[in-house]
């Protein structure tokens, strides 16, 4: 039977993260092969070591391991992310950009999911979103995944409001001396990666670096928002029907040093050459392209022994981010006739104008994050274990300037369309910059106490308060009553209150073309009720039951402006949703696992009566691990996604449903030291599209966002 300190230290320690604390500890091997938080696959490791089965954490989570995403070919992490039940992963109009719709939440930056890399928020505070310039996450270096479905503010913070993802990489016990591997596939994509672990003046290292360079897939857009103007205008200057731009070089590089219980990292992910087609107008620009550098660091400490019942841990970390223009890209492109305010350079109400080169618009946005926290857990209490801390984050846009040919140029003070060749300007800080710099500081605290207060009965309840400089205090509780039903069920009440704190782009954004900051947005909010069910009939199958409600207040949205071409950022609607997600793994045979999951939400806008939209009501995920011969290893999977609704203001036909199948095809041991693999992605080639914006009057991509056709992938990786 599990005691009190075991119980209590599944929750707690997921605690740290509100502080982004996941520091490691020096770990046995055995114990390296646990989570630390969900040490394996079904299992959770606490400080001491103790492992409590997934089930019995006072959450509703998934664990994806590196086995999981190797054997089902992943090559990017939304690839692995699209396999958790109840998580869809949908595009955005920007470049394609990955939206993460928790249980039918989802907006068009996705600010509502936090992500975090070893328990570090990767969130840019410009747009709230993981980044503008993304570019997605290749996988070689993740020993792990952990996803929490629902609110988590009092144990994570601000933006853990639909859900948690956090990334762990892998340290030198993940890493059995050194790995090189490389991968050709469709679209023009090379990807090569380097893995090393060993022990260097009594540390432990690992490093690990990882090159991709695709020219992305070239689905085509049928039209776009300029099919509409050049309707409009009587011009032909869109580049619909046209292929999509969404090509991207990558370099990710990490290293990790770790001895007796302090742990250092740090690491980069470089962007370049990324295409931004389509653009955030909804045009298609077949040559814009970003680039964007992103370096971490983080020092850890981890003591579980640091005093008589005392457990302490301390964190302090860096992230600085960049959004840095390549090639310039266009809004709307190169013929483009826009109606001008002469006053303000700006679209609006004018005569029309025609720009030879396109209407430009580049923003650089450069950021640096700074943090600090720490936590104590202790156990000194009969059937009680405590655990407190605090912390300080520090966020700032510290630099910011554009480079466009609309506007007001700050050297005449004159509208620039009226300048010669529409020449391209820069403008940096200033009174006429879409944004001026600013920061952000946010202190923190929290308290929580795990009681196991009868046999077979616990309950965890916490409260974490925050107070941030721009708009205020925030305090969001959360319980969890866990009983252990039976000895192979167990039985969790849940309820959770999150908050997300509004963007510096949705507070402070001015001289923009359309959108206009508000400094007087409150943070959203959302409750969540959850009941959740683990059942082990056997010691081989899991059955996993969980059921849902949730109501977001609050939300933040961009609203018309009366008499003007504008749209200012508001707190405005309310949005409820219901469901429930059901999931099994079954190991049929030594060499033979079934997994598979379903889910069902309803997700409805209060304010107008109807179906919020844009995800799908149901969601069925399939996959099969079968060794069919020594080392040989095949894995087909399918997701169905079904039944997507359309928003109020959208009379499109619903959009369409569809199967995706994938197939991995692995050989093991090959003389010893080599492994191959060949993948095929959407075996059917089938036309699966994820929907577009609705629009004002009509959507700007009418035919929704194509997905890619068939692609197939070969890769060798050589372990030494």
């Amino acid at each position: 039977m599990l005691n009190s300190r075991t119980l209590w230290h599944i929750f707690f320690v997921l605690l740290p993260w509100s502080g982004s604390t996941l520091a490691a500890r020096e770990l046995s091997e055995d114990e390296q092969a646990l989570l630390q938080i969900y040490g394996a696959k079904e299992m959770i490791s606490i400080a001491t070591g103790t492992k409590q089965p997934i089930g019995k954490a006072p959450s509703v989570a998934s664990v994806i391991t590196a086995e999981d995403i190797k054997a089902m070919g992943a090559t990017d992490i939304d690839e692995a992310l699209e396999t958790v039940p109840g998580l869809h992963v949908a595009r955005s109009k920007d470049a394609y950009n990955s939206i993460y719709a928790f249980r039918g939440v989802s907006s068009e930056y996705n600010p509502q999911v936090l992500m975090l890399i070893n328990g570090i928020p990767i969130t840019d505070a410009y747009g709230g979103s993981r980044h503008n310039i993304w570019g997605g996450m290749p996988v070689q270096a993740i020993a792990r995944i952990e996803v929490v479905r629902g609110p988590g503010s009092a144990v994570y913070g601000a933006d853990a409001f639909a859900g948690v993802i956090n990334i762990i990489t892998k340290t030198r016990q993940d890493i059995k001396g050194t790995e090189v591997g490389g991968r050709i596939g469709s679209f023009d994509t090379y990807d090569g990666w380097a893995l090393h672990g060993d022990t260097w003046a009594g540390f432990d290292v690992a490093a690990m670096v990882e090159y991709h360079d695709t020219q992305g897939q070239e689905s085509i857009i049928e039209a776009d928002a300029q099919t509409n103007f050049d309707q409009l205008f009587g011009t032909h200057a869109s580049s619909a029907p046209g292929p999509v731009n969404l090509s991207r070089r990558n370099i990710d590089a990490r290293v990790d040093f770790s001895r007796e219980h302090w742990r250092l990292r740090g690491g980069l992910q470089s962007r370049s050459n990324l295409g931004v087609s389509p653009t955030s107008a909804q045009t298609l620009d077949p040559n814009g392209r970003y680039g964007s550098d992103r370096w971490n660091a983080d020092l850890n400490y981890d003591n579980p022994h640091f005093a008589k019942d005392w457990d302490v841990k301390a964190q302090l970390s860096y992230l600085d981010t960049t959004q840095e223009p390549e090639v310039y890209p266009a809004f709307f492109p190169p013929g483009t006739t826009l109606p001008i305010d002469p006053t303000t350079g700006q679209i609006g109400s004018g005569p029309l104008v025609t720009f030879p080169q396109g209407f430009i618009g580049a923003p650089e946005i450069y950021e640096r994050y700074a943090r600090f926290n720490t936590s104590a857990v202790y156990t000194g209490f009969e059937r009680h274990t405590l655990r407190v801390g605090s912390g300080f984050n520090y966020s700032s846009l510290y630099k910011v300037s554009t480079h466009k040919n609309s506007g007001i140029n700050p050297i005449t003070g004159t509208a620039n369309p009226l300048l010669p060749n529409f020449s391209v300007i820069e403008v940096a800080d200033g009174p006429y910059i879409f944004i001026h710099p600013a920061d952000r500081k946010n202190f923190f605290t929290f308290f929580q106490d795990e009681w196991r207060f009868v046999k077979d009965w616990s309950l965890t309840a916490g409260l974490r308060y925050d107070n941030y400089s721009d708009f205020g205090n925030t305090i969001n509780p959360r319980t969890a009553l866990v009983w252990e039903t039976r000895y192979d069920l167990t039985t969790k009440l849940m309820y959770g209150s999150a908050f997300r704190a509004p963007s510096f782009q949705e507070l402070y954004s001015i001289n923009n073309p359309v959108n206009r900051g508000n400094p007087s947005l409150k943070p959203e909010t959302m409750d969540t009720v959850e009941l959740a069910f683990d059942y082990r009939p056997m010691d081989k199958l899991r059955l996993g039951l969980n059921i849902f409600n949730y109501w977001w207040k609050d939300i933040i949205r961009f609203v018309p402006d009366t008499g003007a071409p504008t749209v200012t950022a508001q707190n405005t609607g309310l949005q409820t949703g219901y469901g429930t997600e059901l999931e099994a793994e079954w190991q049929a045979a030594d060499t033979l696992k079934l997994l598979g999951n379903y889910a069902f939400q309803k997700s409805q806008d209060e304010a107008l009566n109807h179906d919020a939209g844009y995800t799908p009501h149901h969601q069925i995920y399939l996959r099969a691990d079968w060794e069919f011969l020594p080392d040989w290893k095949l894995t087909p999977q399918v997701k169905w996604v079904i039944d997507r609704g359309r928003s109020e203001t959208d009379n499109r036909s619903p959009v369409a449903d569809y199967a995706w199948v994938d197939l991995t095809l692995r050989r093991q041991r090959l003389a010893e030291h080599w492994e191959v693999a060949f993948s095929v992605r959407n075996l059917f080639d089938v036309d699966a599209r994820e929907p577009s914006l609705a629009g004002k009057t009509q959507a700007s991509i009418p035919y929704d966002l194509p997905l890619a056709g068939r692609s197939v992938f070969g890769e060798i990786r050589f372990n030494f």
